[in-house]
């Protein structure tokens, strides 16, 4: 089994998500995240506070897949989120040693399965 973490622009998420359903990839734990890029950091002043403006909103993406949907994943990923500008994003896929399914008891792909 993989993990893919992907990050991507959050006006692309919906367009992630539907490329993914297409898939038949349907589940996937997502959430909100901020960070620094290649672009160039600005501040704001407001009333006398100066307030970080430039950090970047993503959505990250943590998808169980096995070997069979990697590839499918990862072109949906990429295809969905691409616009051509810088910050649109990483894909990071790595190995997974085990996973179980606390319900079932399933390990592997059955566990995502099941």
């Amino acid at each position: 089994m993989k993990k893919i973490e992907a990050i991507v622009r959050a006006s692309k998420f919906e367009d992630v998500k539907e490329a993914l359903a297409e898939k038949e990839i349907n589940f996937f734990t997502f959430y909100e995240v901020k960070g620094y890029g290649h672009q160039i950091g600005k501040s704001r002043s407001y009333r006398g506070t100066i307030y970080d403006v430039g950090y970047i909103a993503r959505i990250k993406l943590e998808i169980l897949v096995g070997m069979d949907f990697l590839d499918v994943a990862i072109k949906a990923i990429e295809s969905a989120a691409h616009t051509g500008e810088k910050g649109d994003g990483l894909i990071y896929v790595s190995d997974l040693e085990k996973t179980i399914n606390i319900r079932t008891g399933s390990i592997g792909s059955d566990a995502v399965n099941s």
